[in-house]
């Protein structure tokens, strides 16, 4: 069994969760549920989960100020932190760039499975609380301009800032990062789309289906044998036909 909390304002919501953890995810074992910051707090200081289930907006704070609250007495959480929210733009941007999973009211069923599958599959990592604390970074400076961004792998949460990143290329339904100073290939299990709705604000252009480039570190641009870029790593990429209008304007603001 995975011990979990739940802690939402709305006391129907919560029946809500624990009926749809019932019936889709019965090996969730509920330790219990609080209704505000500071009984969630200790709700979570005293039964440990491994998963808490966190709404935003509560009537005494939010969900990011038991973060804070704990990250800053114990230096570390230990919980699975999975965010329940309705509408955040913002900090539905910000748990993408930390790498922290979140579900959207009214909640989907598989996204709920999809959730569930990850955790189970990450329990048994140690990430050193990396994510949290880049998400609370990016809560509290409260912009869209993102600096650094979490990355998830089998092995563990990697922080990279995103104007080392490279490249990012499509691998059926992985992402390969390559950044800079940084010798291995960071491989993802998310697609390339997600990256370029991630990125696209932050100085990132999708050239061609399986390229997504840092445009400050594109050395050059060859028109030639259907037209390519060279990449501050070296690497020659295609420009698809349709994409190459958009790259040249884009090289003429430069």
């Amino acid at each position: 069994m995975i011990t979990a909390i739940l802690i939402d304002d709305d006391h129907n919501l919560r029946n809500g969760m624990r009926a749809m953890l019932s019936l889709y995810a019965p090996e969730i074992e509920i330790l219990g549920e609080a209704e505000s910051v500071k009984t969630g707090i200790q709700l979570i200081e005293k039964t440990n989960p491994q998963i808490v289930f966190l709404d935003i907006m509560m009537n005494d704070g939010s969900g990011f100020d038991i973060l804070e609250k704990l990250n800053t007495k114990y230096g570390k959480i230990s919980s699975h932190i999975v965010f329940v929210t309705a509408h955040e733009k913002f900090a539905i941007r910000a748990f993408r760039f930390s790498a922290l999973d979140f579900l959207l009211k009214p909640i989907d069923p598989e996204d709920l499975q999809a959730v569930i599958r990850k955790i189970k599959n990450i329990t048994h990592l140690d990430n050193g609380n990396k994510n949290i604390e880049l998400l609370l970074e990016n809560i509290t400076r409260k912009t869209d301009n993102f600096k650094k961004i979490a990355l998830s792998t089998s092995d563990g949460i990697h922080l990279f800032e995103v104007k080392d990143i490279i490249r990012c290329e499509s691998v059926d339904n992985y992402t390969k990062f390559y950044i800079k100073n940084h010798n291995k290939v960071v491989m993802i299990s998310k697609t390339l789309k997600e990256y370029e709705e991630l990125l696209s604000d932050q100085g990132f252009e999708r050239i061609h289906q399986s390229h997504l480039i840092n445009l400050n570190e594109m050395r050059s641009y060859i028109k030639k044998d259907g037209g390519f870029v060279i990449m501050s790593d070296h690497a020659q990429l295609p420009v698809s036909q349709r994409k190459r209008d958009r790259l040249q304007d884009l090289i003429s603001r430069f």
